[in-house]
């Protein structure tokens, strides 16, 4: 059972499957800013979904913006390009524009004012704000942006090549779905895997705090967060039929390249933590990605370890541009794609987070103190100041691995061997070979720093990779000598 099956049979089916796709930080404003950008979050800056946090900020507008791959697409490539949906969750604030600011790079602009609605939300078209109601025929955000994208395909030139990127909400919450499919997937709960609602022993004090096992309550809330998803992906579902049709009407089918993604992942009950995202687990950063277009054959999966930094350089190969005049630090997935065989690839890439609290403590939570947020009943809190943790996520021949760090008092480490555990359930800080861990901390002193091209060099268990420790205690003293210190 899956809700996208129209997107599996259109898409999936008819182009490649990456397995092992994943966002570098799994929150949505800084994942979207790394897809814009091509960039880690420590070179785009965006940390959170706040203002403070430079989502949509006017700093953002002034420095990155006029550098994303639509941007470069439009001035430089002659593209036109239509935006429609969720563009960055802080879009429209009045202390950054409102929703009169249309970034450069965008020929047609429909953007939602700040962040998830299904209906009464306001969008700004073109600059000008225009207001949504709750009648679903008129209203509906999901409908209303199919709507859009149809109309766009029908007018647009054809003497320009297009660029279309369409953000829906769903399934974020409030998970309101579509009259008609209210009452689809009854039976549907989360998954049960074996990190389900058990105690994450041996993980950062987040986790460690939740309550375990979790109340009836919460289960139960849990369930129906995650039927409400599926059914809120019903209408994107019918979005995608739609443009995919409109597309082979059009003759443009055969010529168009095709992206289905996300932007972070989301957990269910896994280690007791009921929903949200913002963790470091598999089940957060990774997500989704199908595409299909020219040159791809269909009916394909491919493992190797892509991000979402991939996809600005990927868009702008697929034009024609010049990647090494970009700063970007993905790669482009082209050669992935048309199945090239000769291909050198990544074995490693960086996750990194910068955790989010509020000076006050919770209400719900008083005993844990200032800092906490994203609490549920029960004292769960999903995200804190020092929920800050930068990964290597390894994938290559040989090893599974992610190997994290913790910006806090204790320096945490955690560890997980996913070809073993891909529940990632043993955190093996304390017995894995301690060469390993040098050369994991060293690698991922190096991508915390890297930019652009640096940010592709070998990873630890690539035939290329290069370890001088001596590195560790000149440049990056202070992080890597507390680290050796620690008794592991």
């Amino acid at each position: 059972q899956t809700p996208l099956k129209k997107t599996n049979a259109l898409i999936a089916q008819m182009g490649v499957t990456f397995v092992n796709a994943y966002v570098p930080s799994a929150l949505c404003c800084p994942s979207r800013a790394s897809i814009l950008t091509g960039k880690y979050p420590h070179n785009h800056h965006v940390v959170n979904n706040t203002l403070e946090g430079n989502c949509s900020s006017k700093l953002w507008q002034k420095i990155q913006e006029p550098y994303t791959f639509p941007a470069l697409l439009k001035t430089m490539c002659g593209y036109q390009t239509f935006f429609a949906g969720k563009y960055l969750n802080e879009y429209g604030a009045e202390d950054a524009g409102g929703v009169g600011h249309v970034p450069p790079g965008w020929s047609f602009w429909y953007a939602l004012e700040k962040n998830s609605k299904y209906y009464n939300y306001t969008l700004s078209v073109n600059g000008k704000a225009r207001r949504h109601g709750e009648n679903y025929s008129v209203d509906y955000l999901t409908d209303v942006l199919a709507n859009m994208s149809l109309d766009f395909l029908e007018y647009k030139s054809n003497f320009e090549p297009f660029f279309m990127m369409i953000s829906t909400p769903a399934p974020h919450s409030p998970w309101t779905a579509a009259p008609q499919y209210k009452k689809s997937f009854q039976n549907v709960s989360a998954p049960r895997n074996s990190n389900f609602n058990i105690h994450g022993k041996n993980k950062h004090w987040l986790i460690r705090q939740a309550k375990t096992p979790m109340t009836n309550s919460s289960i139960q809330f849990l369930d129906d967060a995650y039927r409400k998803r599926w059914q809120t992906l019903l209408s994107v579902d019918d979005l995608i039929e739609k443009l995919v049709k409109k597309l082979e009407l059009n003759g443009e089918l055969d010529n168009t390249y095709i992206f289905y993604t996300s932007d972070n992942g989301f957990h269910t009950g896994q280690f007791s933590l009921p929903i949200d995202k913002r963790q470091l687990y598999e089940f957060d950063i990774k997500v989704p990605l199908l595409v299909r277009g020219p040159g791809i054959k269909p009916n394909q999966t491919n493992k190797m370890l892509v991000a979402n930094i991939d996809l600005g350089p990927t868009i702008l190969d697929i034009a024609g541009y010049d990647l090494n005049k970009t700063q970007m630090d993905g790669m482009s997935l082209l050669p992935l794609l048309t199945g090239d065989k000769n291909v050198t690839w990544r074995s490693d890439f960086l996750v990194e987070y910068q955790g989010e609290g509020y000076n006050g403590s919770d209400p719900t939570c008083p005993g844990l103190g200032p800092g906490v947020t994203h609490c549920f009943p029960d004292c769960v809190c999903e995200d804190s100041y020092n929920n800050t943790y930068a990964c290597v996520r390894t994938l290559s021949t040989s090893w599974d691995l992610q190997y994290c760090e913790f910006d806090d008092r204790e320096v945490f480490v955690e560890v997980y061997n996913l070809t073993a555990d891909p529940h990632q359930i043993n955190n093996i800080a304390k017995t894995i070979d301690q060469e390993i861990l040098e050369k994991m901390n060293y690698r991922l002193m190096m991508l915390q720093s890297c930019s652009g091209a640096t940010c592709r060099t070998p990873g630890v268990f690539d035939p290329g990779y290069r370890f001088d420790p001596r590195l560790m205690f000149s440049n990056h003293g202070v992080r890597a000598r507390r680290f050796s210190a620690q008794s592991l």
